[in-house]
């Protein structure tokens, strides 16, 4: 038998299929730029404008009126009480678990896929991720293999939900909306309720996405988001922490401005703080992209309804389409390689980079990072499978 044939007749047949699949890219996304971007920020409005408002008046830094005016007009928009803008969505994430009571000694539950400022979060707290298993489709946290595990896996003494093997408390679980589409989190608040586990979403991603009609980042005690560059809107780096909890809102306003008593000229701290707070200058860039929201949500969707429609008949791959009974804001569009496909990930990304097509593969599993190879973890086999067969797609309305 010839197998140098085969090999050979096996290469032409996976290099004819990624070709394919690069084509079929490249018919849903403009003609011109000679490289498509994963991801662009859309500048489309009063951006420039408020931004020279700020430099003219001089007020830059962690003090001004553009802050409070973008705290206030993301409150509206989410549906939230308060909402405390930070420096970036990690430390908006860190200061979200300081306030429910996270600390040295305790676990966080939280999906193994995931970027890994989720992580350092908790170890920022001196705690312990907890990693658990993602479901093959969506992407978001397996809800039914959570409650089992953590039936097999955890006791109640009082109100606390105990690791039975650590001996550790388990206080939260971080809920991710990965790549923008909801999780079941109406589903994560009954867990919550079940096992005595404080809720927190890290929404970063799904900012303009609807569970069951009410925006992401509303349903925890207090959560996160983030702006950075490559957000839906962004503040050029930026995060804010969202709550409806009227002292949680002030303790987090407190300690993200190094916990500085009010007072014209005294420098008087009465706890241990954080630089955390957001400059004026980015909340300017902030209003302005939040005034452009519904236009850039609008024309998200157009680029995902493309992808859906070019992905429909191709073999070999799965476009992420929205969860039922939620409206996704597509921050990031993926594709889920068929499993026997999974080998040829690695050149795939090269063909399309070095082709002027940006794609990208999901972050590193968690636990396969040093720094948390020993963290505690449910069985992954599922993240295992999926890191090596997700593809994010170019996903810019401007490119």
């Amino acid at each position: 038998m010839d197998t140098t044939k085969n090999c050979f007749s096996d290469f032409e047949t996976s290099n004819s299929w990624i070709k394919e699949l690069f084509e079929t890219i490249k018919k849903v996304l403009p003609k011109g730029p000679d490289i498509v971007p994963l991801y662009k920020p859309t500048i489309i409005g009063n951006e420039w404008n408020y931004i020279k408002q700020c430099l003219d008046s001089g007020w830059v830094s962690s003090v001004g009126s553009f802050v409070d005016h973008f705290e206030k007009d993301l409150a509206e928009y989410i549906g939230v009480k308060h909402v405390v803008a930070t420096v970036n969505g990690t430390a908006a994430l860190h200061i979200a678990l300081k306030l429910i009571g996270v600390k040295a000694g305790d676990e966080v539950l939280m999906p193994s896929l995931t970027f890994v400022a989720t992580a350092n979060a908790v170890t920022y707290c001196g705690a312990q991720p907890h990693f658990v298993e993602s479901e093959p489709v969506k992407l978001g946290i397996d809800f039914e293999k959570l409650e089992e595990y953590l039936r097999s896996n955890t006791l109640r003494k009082g109100q606390i939900c105990i690791n039975k093997h650590s001996g550790s408390p388990i206080k939260a679980i971080i809920v991710m909306h990965t790549f923008g589409h909801p999780v079941d989190i109406l589903r994560a608040s009954e867990i919550c309720d079940q096992f005595g586990i404080a809720l927190v979403e890290d929404a970063a991603e799904a900012l303009g996405s609807l569970h069951n009609n009410r925006c992401c980042g509303g349903f925890g005690k207090v959560n996160a988001i983030s702006f950075n560059g490559n957000k839906i809107i962004t503040t050029g780096g930026g995060g804010a922490i969202l709550t409806n909890d009227d002292e949680l809102a002030n303790q987090a306003k407190h300690i993200t401005t190094t916990a500085k008593l009010s007072h014209p000229y005294f420098y008087n701290h009465d706890t241990i703080g954080y630089n955390y707070r957001m400059p004026n200058i980015n909340a300017a860039l902030g209003i302005g992209q939040l005034e452009q929201m519904a236009k850039v949500l609008l024309e998200k969707r157009k680029l995902a309804g493309r992808y859906v429609e070019a992905f429909a008949q191709f073999e070999g791959a799965n476009f992420i389409d929205e969860p039922e009974g939620c409206k996704s804001n597509y921050w990031l569009n993926t594709i889920i390689i068929d499993d026997n496909k999974s080998k040829l990930l690695t050149q795939i990304l090269e063909f399309t980079n070095n082709n002027g097509i940006m794609t990208r593969p999901i972050w590193t599993p968690m636990h396969q990072l040093p720094m948390f190879s020993e963290a505690p973890r449910m069985n992954l086999n599922v993240v295992e499978n999926l890191a090596h067969r997700i593809l994010n797609l170019p996903s810019s309305v401007a490119f």
